[in-house]
């Protein structure tokens, strides 16, 4: 009898040890899996979505991984830099009357904006002169390292935030920057979750054909959120989904149904629409707590 109870611990623990392994390599998978995630300063390719569509309404950063689709649409590739000539194509204006999109940033001067996906510095450097000081920085201040950190900002009156994710195009905003003499821009290299703006500062985000690319939007709206004053807009410029005759391809439009759900979920509301450019929804955001007055949209 004691034989039979030795060989049955004895094959007891050999069941133990073979699921403890299990369980180890199971959890171990998991660890590469999450660590596979898109590294925080380049875009790769999109991994599914692990988090839920409808953000949390907390005060945290969100936990995401790169997506494929988000709430029900495919996520769009990004514009390489390789491709910016189209960006200050001649023809721009014509065919999307951005200047009247221009007018309607209602830009003041002493604002502090953001150019989200600013590119060369198509709109970058237009709101510059806009939004400029009597005294502004001087160009050595201006020209700051990619690698702007919020603490390295003396005054952010007067100044444009322009992010992006390739530094190939901030290169050529600095290029411009010079050509121009527009010395209040400051280059920002953001992450493909975190553009990195200072809390809680911000009048004005624009976002001109880019939302649609974010590959972490969840994360993305949750920093443009934290980073606009109580009266702060976001100023969204997006190709219009619901109009076949837009010559673009379907996963760079978005429909107004579509915008209007993400942004809600990410606690922002519509407070004004201009609804008259020829190609593009032009839609303005605020924080759900903002004293700004919610509007329905046409």
């Amino acid at each position: 009898m004691p034989s039979e109870i030795a060989r049955l611990n004895l094959h007891c623990g050999c069941v133990l040890a073979f699921l403890l392994a299990a369980l180890t390599s199971t959890v171990t998978l998991a660890d590469d899996d999450t660590a596979s995630t898109t590294p925080a300063n380049q875009a790769t390719p999109h991994e599914p979505a692990s988090a839920p569509e409808k953000p949390a309404k907390n005060s945290e950063r969100p936990i995401e991984k790169a997506r494929r689709t988000y709430m029900g649409r495919i996520v769009a590739q990004y514009m390489s830099h390789l491709g910016a000539s189209w960006l200050v194509r001649p023809e721009r204006n014509d065919e999307e009357n951005a200047l009247e999109a221009f007018d309607q940033l209602n830009i003041q001067p002493g604002m502090t904006i953001v150019d989200l996906g600013c590119g060369n510095g198509y709109w970058t450097l237009p709101m510059a002169k806009a939004c400029v000081r009597q005294a502004p920085l001087n160009a050595d201040a201006s020209l700051a390292d990619d690698n702007t950190e919020d603490d390295d900002i003396e005054s952010l009156d007067g100044q444009v935030l322009a992010v992006d994710i390739q530094r190939e195009m901030l290169q050529q905003l600095r290029e411009n920057m010079l050509r121009s003499g527009v010395d209040n821009i400051q280059p920002i290299l953001g992450k493909v979750d975190d553009p990195r703006l200072p809390e809680g500062k911000v009048d004005l985000v624009l976002l001109v054909d880019v939302y649609h690319e974010f590959s972490h939007p969840e994360s993305m709206l949750w920093a443009i959120r934290r980073s606009l004053k109580p009266e702060g807009v976001i100023a969204l410029l997006e190709y219009r989904a619901e109009d076949p005759d837009v010559p673009i391809k379907p996963l760079h439009k978005m429909s107004k149904s579509q915008i209007l759900k993400e942004y809600a979920a990410s606690n922002l509301k519509l407070v004004r629409e201009y609804n008259e450019l020829p190609w593009q929804h032009l839609m303005f955001f605020a924080r759900d707590d903002s004293p700004l007055p919610e509007i329905k949209a046409e």
